[in-house]
């Protein structure tokens, strides 16, 4: 007996598959598609790339955080010294104070 080439799928199950693949290769070329457009538009953003023009630029912000590190450090001082050692906090900011603070640290006298 000769076999019959089937051309139209019988069962639910073939006709499922048989879908499954036309579904899987529009997708494919669908993505394939829409990469390529992807790509145009990083292409066409790089090429008009503007360059923005900064309201608090950089040189100005490290400025900022020096200052601020700087008023930490005093304030820091002033109360520990002031509020901790039992000094007045104004003492923290004369030259004499830290020269006694160093003699001390280094034994010299």
């Amino acid at each position: 007996m000769p076999e019959k080439k089937q051309t139209e799928p019988t069962s639910r199950g073939e006709r499922r598959e048989l879908e499954q693949q036309k579904q899987e290769k529009k997708t494919k070329s669908q993505a394939s598609k829409e990469t390529d457009k992807v790509k145009k538009q990083d292409k066409e953003k790089k090429s008009k790339k503007r360059y923005r023009r900064r309201i608090f630029p950089i040189w100005l912000r490290i400025i900022v955080v020096l200052v601020i590190s700087a008023a930490a450090l005093v304030g820091g001082a002033m109360i520990g010294y002031g509020v901790i050692g039992d000094g007045t906090p104004t003492n923290v900011l004369k030259l004499e104070t830290w020269q006694h603070i160093i003699d001390i640290v280094t034994k010299t006298e």
